[in-house]
């Protein structure tokens, strides 16, 4: 690794965790175009890189912490969520590794769309 990619890379993790901390966005929305549009990884790559970078920050729970002192953090739901994602994860990143690379590009950008649009034109 070259020092340039040292700095994408921090650039990249301190945008994703300052807007995850800001919008509760991060890995799919900054970190996985960023990799794929900065440092040339497929979609897969990025899209793993991705679920591998949010194992330490999540396990550490910091950014959640800050919400909970404040009474912005619903536990039991949060825990049911949880439990959901392992599970969601799991078929999700098996689905994904089965589909072509330019088809999960596509899905991941309508995805990124119909959000942006929900956001931008509803109340």
């Amino acid at each position: 690794m070259d020092i340039s990619t040292l700095f994408i890379l921090l650039g990249i993790g301190l945008l994703a965790g300052a807007l995850s901390g800001l919008v509760g966005v991060g890995g799919g929305i900054v970190m996985v175009p960023a990799l794929v549009m900065l440092l040339g990884f497929s979609q897969h790559q990025a899209q793993g890189t991705s679920l591998a970078t949010l194992l330490i920050p999540i396990g550490l729970l910091f950014s959640v912490i800050n919400y909970h002192k404040t009474g912005n953090v619903n536990i039991s739901y949060a825990a049911i969520i949880a439990l959901a994602f392992i599970g969601g994860s799991y078929f999700g990143s098996s689905l994904a590794l089965k589909l072509d690379q330019v088809l999960l590009k596509r899905i991941f950008g309508l995805m990124l769309a119909a959000v942006s649009i929900k956001y931008l034109l509803g109340k």
